[in-house]
């Protein structure tokens, strides 16, 4: 069979059934990606790779390019030291970068048409690398990554990336909930995290919840919850704009909602989040500092547990960072690995050298720990 490799500018240079039959039950779907091409990350280039055969869309990854910041996962005394340093000479920590996945993905998405047997798998996945790879020498961009590839998918990327280097991204927290109420899964915790909770939870009486599926109205407080929520963060990839909420809610209305959380007429916090039968994926959230007061990252972990177990969803994805507390309240860290190569042999061994120095298991004490676990 002849195949054809296709590199577009748009998830909707493909058909949505095209696209989403390779991904089977994905939230993070056609739809989302084409909110996500609508909204325009801002320094962000987003791509999509094919193998087509037959008239038949048989793999398929996003991807993106930027302009990467070699500092992006090191935190602390670092990261003012390297802050420093790119104030004065910005060229010398940024290169452009070509990476598989999404900046805005839980994992780096890999799919494949349902009649491609998993034999064929490597082969495939090779021509889409070989496809994105001569993009990038076509733009100049030495750099070629792939970002947040799942530990289950590990060894179909390793048969495919020789010369890379593996370095831990951020993993993802998973909850699992096999309750039949809230009150069960709170019995599954320790007693002295049932205690914290019965203590942070009594704040819920001065709180009004509220979901919706639309948030035009509030947009900009929403926005500013956001940008304070991105400046207390030490970790920042991508900055999202108003159009990327607005745009999710609208084009996954029945796959997505915005939770708000006030307090009287202030909003103190929002959560966006996908939802489908089978999980419950927390995108985002933010909150005002005044938002401590009220425990409000805890009660928005209750009410999206609740939500869960109300209507059968039996996991709960809330992502990245935060691991500790995440820890505490029953979820498990499912790995996560970032490959990189560079196309200049001394550039590759220097950026060997930056991953061993900015690495996430260096920062975080439950990456480090779930990194040791696999060994």
């Amino acid at each position: 069979m002849e195949r054809q490799r296709i590199v577009a500018g748009a998830v909707a240079d493909f058909s949505r059934d095209a696209w989403d039959r390779c991904f089977p039950g994905e939230l993070e779907s056609w739809d989302y990606h084409d909110a996500v091409d609508r909204a325009g990350l801002p320094n962000f280039t987003m791509l999509y790779a094919a193998i087509v055969g037959d008239g038949r869309v048989l793999a398929a990854a996003p991807a993106f390019t930027t302009a990467y910041r070699l500092d992006t996962t090191a935190q602390g005394a670092l990261k003012r030291i390297t802050e420093w340093v790119a104030e004065r000479w910005p060229r010398a920590m940024s290169l452009p970068l070509l990476s598989i996945g999404s900046p805005v993905t839980e994992t780096a998405q890999i799919g494949f048409a349902p009649e491609v047997a998993d034999g064929d798998k490597p082969e495939l996945l090779s021509e889409l690398i070989a496809a994105l790879t001569a993009h990038a020498a076509a733009h100049g961009i030495g750099l070629i990554a792939v970002k947040d590839a799942r530990d289950a998918d590990l060894a179909l990327w390793q048969a495919t990336l020789p010369g890379f280097q593996r370095m831990a991204g951020l993993p993802t927290a998973i909850l699992p909930l096999p309750f039949a109420s809230l009150e069960d899964y709170l019995k599954s915790l320790s007693a002295a995290t049932r205690k914290d909770m019965r203590r942070k939870r009594k704040a819920e009486r001065e709180i009004r919840i509220e979901r919706r599926t639309a948030i035009a109205d509030v947009i900009d407080r929403v926005m500013g919850l956001y940008e304070q929520t991105v400046a207390r963060s030490e970790l920042e990839f991508e900055r999202l704009p108003a159009a990327y909420f607005t745009g999710i809610l609208a084009s996954l209305p029945e796959r997505s909602h915005c939770v708000l959380y006030w307090h009287g007429d202030d909003l103190l916090a929002f959560n966006l989040v996908l939802a489908s039968g089978d999980r419950l994926i927390d995108k985002f959230i933010g909150t005002d500092a005044r938002a401590r007061d009220y425990n409000l990252y805890f009660l928005s972990w209750i009410e999206n547990v609740r939500y869960c177990i109300a209507r059968g969803i039996p996991v709960y994805q809330s992502g990245q960072a935060g691991y500790a507390a995440k820890l505490r309240l029953g979820s498990f860290l499912a790995l996560n690995w970032n490959f990189f190569r560079h196309r200049n042999p001394v550039l590759n061994a220097l950026l060997g050298l930056v991953a061993r120095v900015v690495r996430l298991d260096r920062f975080d004490p439950e990456i480090r720990a779930a990194v040791r676990g696999l060994k």
